[in-house]
């Protein structure tokens, strides 16, 4: 294994010849196609992929997609087998989101990361028969508008949403799914990503992150139970939420604002949390704990023991004598580097078949040595919750829900 040009890394120590790309562009005929991608069937993205590669000089283009557990990656042609994340050239390129060249009889396959933003979406196979400078820079590009296009058109496809599921789900997560934002956000400044399991069982568990010009808002959520109401409570919640954030309210107006929607349309049901608000030019963060694990800071690859934790105030929700007063927002100040992560409680108490809890040292162990062997926030925990996953046997007794966000002022 060897490192190529660009960073590329070459499967094979064998070298290949790099040949100057035939011809031009013909930069009409990918206009059209860009134009033709606009009003094109998620199904017909197969074909208009290929198309877009021949007119770059470049043999066949495959979407592959990543499943909703991130193990496979699905091809949305559906002639080809799934390949899976783990132990394949297709899945490093998706794990360390970089591109990755591998040597077959009769040329090259190029696996380029699919990523709208900080959101892996999957990989996309090019095969060529030799590979420049000139065809790297053409197949990036053809992956960035393949990218955009997944995500503007996953929003309202099934036939997308089905290609990414391996199992059936249950009708109260379909409800928390549709509710849920990107498992992955971020800017220059700051990233957030979360995890939540069992992907296809999920009730009670969610959360949320938005970004809203230099502001970065970050939630969990634990509802009461493990049914259709109790994903409701949690849908509830994010609803009026993103409703307060929207009209321009601050973290204690957005508290009160679902308190005040669960008391209202869900008066015998309530919820645990944890709501953020990271100012990313300055660091200073500002949280509210409604009856949640507090959140954890890991500084210097080391959890700051008690660093955030302040003194519990009632869950979200309660009315009438039981409902509070006021919240109480508490602030600290992150340093560059820092990471905060926000966890429900059938993480650490998953259990194995001895009863052995996965308990909260093993927890942000796994967190602080994935960190410090160079995984990026997503990848950590998607390692973490097939590690939590593992631990149990599957399936979990009880929903778990990860979400860190790092706050990164200089350039990564």
């Amino acid at each position: 294994m060897k490192l190529g040009e660009e960073g590329v890394v070459l499967v094979s120590d064998t070298p290949h010849v790099f040949s100057v790309p035939d011809g031009a562009v013909d930069e009409n005929r990918l206009e059209e196609l860009i134009i033709e991608a606009q009003t094109a069937l998620p199904v017909e993205l197969p074909a208009l992929a290929n198309r877009c590669a021949d007119v770059l000089g470049l043999d066949t283009a495959s979407i592959y997609l990543v499943d909703l557990q991130q193990r496979l990656l699905v091809p949305l042609d559906e002639a080809p087998e799934s390949l899976r994340v783990d132990g394949t050239s297709a899945g490093w390129a998706y794990r360390t989101v970089s591109p990755r060249v591998a040597e077959v009889d009769d040329g090259l396959i190029l696996w380029m990361p699919l990523v709208d933003g900080a959101e892996r979406l999957g990989v996309l196979r090019v095969r060529t028969a030799s590979l420049d400078a000139a065809r790297m820079r053409r197949s990036r590009m053809l992956a960035h508008l393949l990218a955009m296009l997944i995500t503007s058109k996953r929003a309202y496809s099934d036939w997308l949403a089905a290609r990414t599921r391996t199992e059936s789900m249950g009708a109260p997560a379909e409800m928390l799914w549709a509710f849920l934002p990107p498992r992955t956000i971020g800017s220059r400044r700051c990233v957030s990503t979360a995890v939540l399991e069992p992907a296809y069982d999920v009730a009670g568990d969610a959360f949320d992150h938005s970004v809203v010009k230099n502001i970065l808002h970050t939630m969990i959520l634990d509802g009461m139970g493990h049914d259709l109401t109790a994903g409701l409570t949690t849908s509830v919640a994010m609803a009026a939420a993103r409703n307060a954030r929207r009209d321009g309210a601050d973290l204690p107006d957005i508290v009160g604002s679902v308190d005040r929607a669960l008391a209202r349309w869900l008066p015998d049901h309530f919820c645990t949390g944890v709501m953020c608000r990271l100012d990313a030019e300055t660091g200073v963060l500002h949280w509210v704990n409604c009856g949640h694990p507090p959140p954890l800071l890991i500084r210097a690859e080391r959890v700051l023991a008690g660093a955030l934790d302040r003194p519990p105030q009632p869950p979200i929700g309660l009315a009438g004598p039981l409902a509070p007063a006021a919240r109480h927002v508490y602030e600290a100040t992150l340093e560059p580097g820092d990471c905060v992560l926000l966890y429900t409680d059938g993480v650490v108490e998953a259990r194995d078949a001895n009863g052995v809890e996965f308990g909260l040292d093993r927890f942000t162990d796994f967190i602080i040595g994935s960190s410090s062997a160079g995984q990026r926030p997503a990848e950590v925990l998607r390692l973490l919750i097939h590690a939590i996953l593992d631990h149990q046997r599957n399936p979990l007794r009880d929903d778990a829900t990860i979400l860190l966000f790092e706050w990164s002022p200089q350039p990564r």
